[in-house]
This record gives C-alpha cells, structure tokens and sequence, in this order.
C-alpha cells in the first residue's frame, strides 16, 4: 500500500496531471512517454497521437484564408456553415498571430454550431447556448489535441474544417436544445413481435433485464424511458421513430434465441495457442482487438476472459507492449468527468476500465482511447489480481 501510494503521488506531482483517454500525458519523473514497443508496432506515432507527450503551447501556423470563412468541402452537408462568427482579415505572411473563427468569449450562431458538432463526439456535454465558455474551450482543446493540431482552445480554419467533415450540420431542435417527440410507433398495451424486438434490442444493451415478451406494460415503458434520457431524446416512454432509429443503431436484429429467451452459453477462455506470442510468459492482459476480448493470462495458462471497446478510428487506442504502472479503484476522468472504476492505467492516460456506457451501449459507442470493460464483478476480480507492473499487450 505505501509502494501505490508514493508512487501514485510522484506522478500526479507532475507537470501535467493525468486525464483518462484524453490527450496529454503524466509529466514529472518516472512518466511513460511513449508506449514500448517490443514487438509490433503502435497505432500511432507521437506526432499524431498527443496522448503520448505533453500538450504543446506553440501557436498554431497561420491561416492564409479569410478567418470567417473555413476551408470549404464539395460536399455542403459536411462542413459547418460559417455563421456570423467574428471576422478577422487574413494575416500577412510575415505574421504569427493566429486568426480564429470563435474563441473564448465570443457569443453567436456559429458558437452554437460549434457545441452542437463537438457533442456529436462527445467532446461536449453542455448545454447549446451559443456562448464560448470554459467548457466549450475545454472542449475544443481536446478535439484538437487528440488530431495533433496545436492546443489552443480556439477555433481557426483547420480546426473548423476538420470537425464539419467529422460531423453532421446539427438540426434546429439540436442548436436549441428541443426535445420534440413524434408520432408514437409503439406505447402502452401494444402487443406483439414488434414489443418482442423491441425487448430484445433493449436487453442487448442492458436497458432490459427479464424475459422478452410480447407486452408493452409498465416496465417496457419505464425502460424506454431511461433509454431516452440517456440518449437525451424526449423521454416519453413511447418509441417514436427517432428512439427506434437511435435504438437501432446502437444493437443488431435479435436472434431467435433472444427472441424466445434461451439462456447462451458463456464462451471458455480461448486456448493459449489462439493468444499472441508475447501473452505467453509472466503476468499479461492480453487484449486483442481482432475478437475484442481481454484475457487475464499467468505463465501462459489463461485466467478469465472478458468483452472489452476501443477508442473509435478517431481517437484510436494504442497498439503494443506496455506494463500497469497506476491502478485506482475509483478514478474519474479529468476530461469527461465520467466514472472509470478499476482503472489500470498501462500509456499515458490510457487504462482498462469499467464503463458503464459500454454496458449500456454495447459496441455502438467507443471510447476516447481507453480499454473498456463491461462486466463490473469481472474487472472488480481482475482489479484485484492485477499487479503494478504486470504487462499489458494491446494487438
């Protein structure tokens, strides 16, 4: 306990503290800077993956495009409109001075624009209210840092450009924060296949926890409920088209099995000659993202074995041989402020965690690099096991 604990403070005496999935990394003495690399190769090097170094200050090259009116696409329905942000004339080529669309302080249309896209992934969780404030430039710092673009917190042309071809242009309702349902698809007392799949579907992401039947009754109801709110859909208990196609999105057609409640037999913990190489001596979590699995393996004999989720192709988890050098049971992201229980942090802010969207979401959501867990008892028992300096191995 005395080992944990010096070392846990030394670390977070740092420069820079640790910010869970998110774009910088421990500073100060004993800090991973980058991940070892024994065999195979990372996913990313340190100039696209600012979670590996700390964050830059520099100032960002300067745009020789009018700054309020971003790099334009051919295709309109994936690049923000330009809004009425304020308008700074281009800069000389002599200048160093960034020239931004929105920063901190402004108040607009295109701020709302802004905050709209940057919650589509999930760099934002505010409410839309068109003013530039701490939580919108934090959020703007992230986004450009997990895309190596220099960490200013405002928005310039490269920035704006970037997050329109990543996103969708955000509807009214959205740029208003309405929550307006529609026609009511399914309600109270529908019957039915229908209410079957609906169940299904639901209990695929944990939403439903009985049998699947063919009544919509209270408990249906309350379940869609929850659903929605998580979702922050109008929470109405009735499935209108955007709840069914919110839901849809997020599991796959139910199998017969699903549909008619037969109870799945749990996999066994795969064969060691079906792990990787470097899995086969010592103390290893061995993650594979080919079969999204963890598997907790000692002198080559496997352990346990549990699903885990990966950081999207935007914000990738990191690929090679690393060690567990911080564990904490109850650790909360200094980003996203979410929860991350059992952490066990193996590169920079990267950890194996417990996630509580994974058990909600399924493999629908990602995560912002982290390992994601979705079996609370089982990574409350690996927590357990695991020791500092154990190897990690992400293939």
């Amino acid at each position: 306990m005395r080992f944990r604990v010096a070392a846990v403070t030394g670390l977070l005496a740092g420069a820079l503290s640790l910010t869970a999935c998110g774009p910088a990394a421990i500073g100060g003495a004993g800090a991973i800077a980058t991940p070892t690399t024994t065999t195979g190769t990372t996913s990313s090097t340190a100039a696209t993956s600012p979670a590996t170094a700390p964050p830059t200050s520099t100032a960002p090259t300067t745009s020789t495009t009018s700054a309020s009116s971003p790099t334009t696409t051919n295709d309109p329905a994936t690049a923000p409109t330009t809004g009425d942000g304020p308008t700074t004339p281009a800069s000389s080529p002599t200048s160093v001075a960034p020239a931004y669309l929105m920063t901190a302080g402004s108040t607009s249309d295109q701020v709302r624009e802004l905050q709209a896209r940057l919650k589509q992934l999930e760099w934002y969780d505010g409410t839309i209210s068109g003013r530039y404030d701490d939580a919108t430039t934090a959020g703007v710092r992230g986004f450009q840092g997990k895309r190596g673009m220099p960490e200013t917190g405002s928005v310039d042309a490269a920035t704006w450009t970037t997050l329109g071809r990543m996103t969708k242009p955000p509807n009214d309702d959205e740029m208003h924060n309405r929550l307006t349902p529609g026609p009511a698809l399914l309600k109270q007392d529908t019957t039915g296949a229908p209410v079957r799949d609906l169940q299904a579907r639901l209990k695929q992401i944990g939403w439903w926890s009985g049998d699947v039947v063919d009544q919509y009754g209270p408990t249906t109801v309350q379940a869609v409920k929850s659903f929605q709110a998580k979702r922050e859909l109008p929470v109405t208990g009735e499935v209108d088209q955007r709840t069914l196609d919110k839901l849809d999105a997020m599991t796959r057609q139910p199998t017969g099995d699903e549909l008619n409640n037969v109870k799945p037999t749990p996999p066994p913990p795969p064969p060691p000659s079906a792990l990787d190489a470097r899995c086969m001596t010592g103390r290893v979590l061995c993650i594979s993202k080919a079969t999204r699995s963890l598997t907790w393996v000692i002198d080559g004999q496997p352990q346990m074995k549990l699903d885990v989720r990966f950081g999207s192709e935007n914000n990738p988890t990191r690929e090679g041989v690393f060690s567990v050098y911080i564990k904490e049971r109850d650790w909360t992201s200094t980003i996203y402020g979410s929860k991350m229980p059992y952490s066990m942090f193996f590169s920079g802010g990267e950890a194996v965690h417990y996630s509580s969207d994974f058990a909600a979401r399924g493999y629908a959501g990602a995560s912002h690099g982290c390992v994601n867990v979705r079996d609370l008892a089982g990574i409350a028992s690996l927590f357990d096991q695991v020791k500092l300096g154990d190897t990690v191995v992400v293939s």
